[in-house]
């Protein structure tokens, strides 16, 4: 059951560590880098992504205005117990590292939106794979945001967000290993398990289920949703939706054992979600903080 947990402040860059009881916000890391947007901890480090410094059309406002085209993200790392920090990757390899997780074994895996990839890599840096890799003229409908692992099934899961507000959100899932003489740019086990959703974007996998954050339009945009895992070849069912409201919705941490899912978003809000079927069922969803700007990624941090 975690106590705290760490998120990512987006402007200006930094890994907050917020405790879960009594709301307080410590900054641990104070300069990220240009555009943090996905966070987890394995083994006593810290790794998050940036998506790097994008091209700024002033005529355009909001986020439809930002170039992340160029290949300036990155993957960063640093060690709690010593404050070691380091890049994982050399700069150049990622174009937007969205959101961000491990698979217990060693191995860290991330969405690289403008990228159109899934990639993986050890903690150390080496074995750098794409696992993913979708067509540059599919365009925003192939830029792949959220990630999660299911080593034991040995199952990849991701989202393509789709254009904002779009209602062409979709979640897939694919092997963690390539089929035989295939490639990321050619898998034939590559499954669509839903479509046509608001605008999907970080994954959790807990147990038989997989939930998602949502940003797209409401009344199904913006929202915390969960579904059952889906059997081999079949496309998952209608997600039953956990909680609305949110502005802009982004990261997502689920504590199975204290029965709560927490989501931030660009609001600034981060918010506990009592689960249904846990310990914390039938209690009311609490704001544990709101700060003046945007947080994007979210894990928890489990006490060593």
């Amino acid at each position: 059951m975690a106590k705290e947990l760490l998120a990512l402040q987006l402007v200006p860059g930094r890994v907050l560590r917020i405790d879960i009881e009594d709301c307080t916000v410590r900054t641990l890391v104070e300069d990220t880098g240009p555009g943090p947007d996905g966070i987890t901890v394995d083994q006593g480090t810290v790794y998050w992504t940036t998506m790097g410094a994008p091209i700024v059309d002033p005529s355009i406002p909001g986020e439809a205005g930002l170039d992340f085209s160029r290949r300036n993200g990155g993957l960063h790392a640093l060690d709690l117990d010593t404050g070691a920090r380091r890049d994982v990757v050399p700069t150049g390899v990622i174009t937007t590292g969205k959101q961000l997780t491990h698979d217990d074994a060693g191995s860290l895996y991330w969405g690289d939106r403008e990228g159109h990839r899934v990639t993986r890599v050890r903690t150390d840096g080496t074995g750098l794979t794409d696992l993913v890799v979708t067509p540059v003229e599919d365009g925003i409908l192939g830029e792949c945001v959220g990630v999660a692992v299911d080593r034991n099934r040995g199952h990849l899961y991701w989202t393509q967000k789709g254009p904002a507000k779009g209602g062409e959100g979709r979640i897939f899932r694919a092997g963690l290993e390539f089929p035989a003489g295939e490639a990321a740019a050619n898998r034939s086990d590559v499954e669509l398990l839903w479509s046509g959703l608001p605008e999907p974007i970080d994954l959790h996998l807990d147990g038989d289920w997989l939930y998602w954050t949502d940003r797209g339009a409401p009344p199904h945009g913006n929202t915390l949703n969960r579904a059952p895992l889906p059997a081999p070849g079949t496309t998952g069912r209608a997600p039953e939706i956990l909680a609305t409201g949110f502005s802009e919705a982004i990261g997502l941490a689920v504590d199975h054992d204290a029965g709560f899912a927490y989501v931030c978003d660009l609001g600034g809000h981060l918010r506990a979600i009592p689960l249904p079927d846990g310990p914390a069922a039938g209690e009311t969803p609490r704001e544990i903080v709101t700060l003046p700007d945007p947080i994007t990624g979210l894990c928890l941090l489990l006490p060593a």
